[in-house]
């Protein structure tokens, strides 16, 4: 529980003295700098990076602490912004996503400054990668534009602060945006146009707007030919195009869960079905019925665990809010996104099976010869890949009068998942969707009415 501040009441001491009660504070701000710093000193070794780039370790660390710690103090939390708290863990997600780019060693993204033509330092580039993590850990959360551009101009300070005068690159090549995707390799295709080999996912920057939106559609069209019966008619201009980088981004990679909050209509689903698609993941979505309740949830999960742990396959599960039918639902979701695990979901022959069933995949992934594991240690090894493996999206709606108290009651479900919030589509995002839809059909009007 959190401290008793802003309106929170202390828990009475006759309550207290029956608990042993352990306070946390928030590491310090050197400790923070020797974790993450440690950390990206490890993922950028020697053999594979120059000088250059190792040095840049402490000064991207110093950065974020600094853009953390101004985010804190200037979005604070209200009523309607009830989810402006900056822990540690954004500064994990930041450095997670740069670690996804920096073990693609093979590929040399980094030193390459892979797809960025105008760009031919791995430190410019470096900053760029470093910069779209921010953005997309702070950015996405926020509920309006004001306070989108607090931020950026808390990280263009940062920015400039760290980097200009020691590193001597211009504002036009420090503050430059890009956009990062990991679908955009193609596939080994025969000469019959049968896929011999799937290509593998690379977190790359994309060369520009264009090229990226290209891909998305012919990942819809793709989607389209393998679900005719569920086929989706989406038009993916840029801000559509920007949801959709967000949620491949945080469902691909370990442990990735997100919730999108939006009013009906924003999108949301479609979106989660087609980035599903995209990152090759089985799709599963609640069958509401009259009779569905926590028992049948609970079925469908062990299914979904079943095939997450023992089978290593990645799921994409789907809960909107009109599938939460008690919450109770949110209660097993909280379990699972903070420990993988859900009271009361597996009995004791679920529990001495399951070990049985990883201990041939934990030896071989582990190189562990002679003597068998100890049944905890597959068990533990089960559900962290069933974290790793089973990502959850959940899309919220921000005028359901429940959407505060869950964030109060199940406080798991709004700190473990990424959140990336809809903002109202813009005017050209209009335009483009009625330009498909209305361009090839035939109106009796002038061409200028039509328009």
């Amino acid at each position: 529980m959190n401290h008793p501040t802003n309106g929170r009441n202390d828990v009475p001491n006759r309550i207290k003295r029956l608990f042993f009660a352990l306070n946390i504070p928030p590491p310090s701000k050197k400790a923070v700098e020797s974790i993450y710093g440690r950390i990206l000193t490890e993922l950028l070794p020697p053999k594979r990076y120059s000088a250059e780039v190792i040095d840049m370790v402490n000064p991207l660390v110093q950065a974020t602490i600094q853009i953390w710690e101004q985010c804190s103090a200037k979005l604070l939390p209200t009523p309607t912004k009830f989810h402006y708290t900056f822990t540690i863990r954004e500064l994990a997600r930041v450095f997670g996503g740069m670690a996804r780019v920096a073990q693609a060693h093979q590929y040399k993204v980094i030193m390459n400054c892979s797809n960025l033509k105008e760009v031919k330092d791995p430190k410019l580039f470096l900053i760029g990668l470093w910069r779209h993590e921010a953005q997309r850990t702070f950015v996405d959360k926020l509920i309006n534009n004001t306070d989108k551009k607090t931020f950026e101009d808390i990280l263009d300070r940062a920015t400039k602060d760290t980097f200009k005068d020691s590193y001597g690159f211009e504002d036009s090549e420090l503050l430059t945006q890009y956009q990062f995707a990991d679908f955009m390799r193609p596939d080994e295709i025969n000469e019959d146009g049968e896929v011999l080999a799937e290509a593998p996912f690379v977190y790359e920057a994309c060369p520009n707007n264009e090229y990226i939106k290209k891909m998305a559609n012919e990942k819809l069209e793709i989607y389209n030919e393998k679900n005719p019966a569920k086929k989706m008619s989406l038009v993916i201009f840029d801000d559509a195009l920007a949801h959709l980088l967000r949620l491949c981004r945080t469902i691909n990679a370990p442990a990735g869960s997100a919730m999108l909050v939006g009013v009906g209509g924003s999108g949301k689903t479609s979106l989660t079905r087609l980035s599903a698609s995209i990152c090759r993941h089985q799709f599963f979505q609640i069958a509401l019925t009259k009779s569905y309740g926590l028992t049948s949830l609970f079925d469908d999960v062990k299914v979904l665990y079943e095939k997450a742990g023992p089978q290593g396959g990645s799921v994409c599960f789907l809960m909107t809010d009109a599938e939460v039918k008690s919450e109770a639902f949110l209660e097993a979701i909280n379990s699972m996104l903070a420990t993988g695990e859900i009271p009361g979901l597996l009995g004791k022959e679920d529990k001495d099976l399951i070990p049985v069933q990883c201990k041939t995949i934990y030896m071989k992934e582990v190189g562990q010869k002679g003597e068998d594991p100890p049944p905890s240690v597959l068990w533990q090894y089960f559900i962290n890949r069933v974290k790793d493996n089973l990502h959850m999206v959940l899309a919220f709606s921000p005028v359901n009068v429940k959407f505060r108290e869950r964030a109060q009651k199940f406080p798991t479900v709004f700190n473990g998942c990424s959140i990336d919030w809809f903002l109202p589509w813009p005017e050209e995002a209009l335009i483009s969707v009625s330009q498909k839809f209305l361009g090839d059909a035939d109106i009796d009007t002038p061409d200028s009415t039509k328009e």
